[in-house]
């Protein structure tokens, strides 16, 4: 079911903005903020210094504009907000 809604919601996405110039459609990929809701792994890797989150039930939601991923994570038994930047991190769906 949730495989079919999110196809749902991207064919629709798609259509909508095929009606769109390419100058409009940047600019609302833009300003668009994107989530992925679920259970995730979000890797941060800057050379040999690595971290990683354990992301269950909750969403990992980006902003293109500012370049970070920004999500809530479980860290030593506490609800911690964390930001990590795109260019340096992963995510890997669990």
């Amino acid at each position: 079911m949730k495989q079919f809604l999110v196809a749902s919601l991207l064919a629709i996405s798609l259509l909508a903005l095929s009606g769109c110039s390419e100058e409009q459609q940047n600019k609302l990929s833009r300003l668009g903020v994107t989530w992925l809701e679920g259970d995730y792994k979000v890797t941060y890797a800057d050379g040999s210094h690595v971290k990683e989150w354990i992301i269950k039930d909750w969403k990992v939601t980006t902003d293109p504009a500012k370049g970070y991923y920004y999500f809530w994570a479980m860290i030593d038994g506490k609800k911690c907000y964390v930001q990590t930047p795109i260019g340096r991190s992963y995510i890997e769906e669990l």
